[in-house]
């Protein structure tokens, strides 16, 4: 018990010591900055040539920590991702299978497809704006106008007409010259709308067979009365061969990279 009563005070000692040295810290640390009379800017506005104005660097380092949390909305929603793992999705309910290929590797495979399509994108977006930028030749403003242009042609070439002009009406755009006088703010929903579209409709040519398999299945084990087996089990290893022996991870990647213009 002695011994116990002495670790214990001795800890609460060590604990206010230490307490009392970052708090000494502390009070030296802000007696230096009020010395030195240094003092950090949290807005600093320059005033441009063409009476525009820019931002400081600390200002817009702060908004792009706050805006790299709308980066994984931006390359669902404004590149082929939603087009291509909604895909994958109904390919892996089209074999019945719950966890095959497991979430991961769809994420994965959609990742690094997304990828290889939108390359003529990024390479165009960085020609046109990141190197200038880079560079000082344009400033941010500038950069981010340049940047949409590529970005807003690739969603345009994949978006309806149709829904474009239910987007534009529900926001009360009545006409427009072309397509690209539309804001963002309506492109890019109409974009997600056309992608889901698009998706479907591949997913169903893409469930037929598997479909059909399960039907003929299902109709040999009633003729046979093995009712109390579940067709499932007995389709699964006929759509699996049937998928493997016509390729079917080649066509499925190739159809999603052809639709985007890819190799065409």
């Amino acid at each position: 018990m002695t011994n116990n009563h002495n670790f214990r005070y001795f800890s609460a000692k060590k604990l206010i010591a230490l307490g009392l040295a970052l708090l000494s810290l502390l009070l030296v640390s802000q007696h230096s900055y009020a010395a030195n009379d240094l003092s950090l800017s949290a807005l600093k506005l320059t005033t441009n040539p063409d009476g525009s104005q820019e931002y400081s660097v600390t200002l817009q380092i702060l908004i792009f920590m706050t805006a790299l949390s709308f980066i994984p909305a931006a390359v669902i929603m404004m590149t082929s991702f939603t087009r291509i793992v909604v895909v994958m999705a109904i390919l892996r309910q089209a074999f019945g299978l719950q966890q095959t290929p497991s979430n991961q590797v769809i994420i994965g495979i959609t990742l690094f497809m997304t990828l290889f399509i939108m390359t003529p994108v990024y390479n165009e977006i960085n020609a046109r704006a990141i190197q200038p930028y880079l560079q000082e030749q344009l400033t941010s403003v500038e950069a981010i106008n340049s940047a949409k242009v590529p970005l807003r042609a690739f969603m345009l070439e994949q978006t309806r007409i149709k829904d474009l002009d239910t987007l534009a009406s529900m926001a009360g755009i009545e006409q427009v010259a072309q397509p690209t006088d539309l804001p963002m703010t309506v492109i890019i929903p109409a974009f997600v709308i056309s992608e889901l579209k698009t998706a479907f409709q591949i997913g169903f040519m893409l469930f037929i067979p598997f479909l059909i398999i399960d039907l003929v299945v299902a109709s040999i084990l009633m003729a046979m009365g093995m009712m109390m087996l579940s067709p499932m089990i007995v389709s699964l290893p006929f759509k699996l061969m049937l998928f493997v022996l016509i390729d079917g991870w080649n066509l499925v990647i190739g159809t999603l990279a052809t639709s985007y213009g890819m190799g065409a």
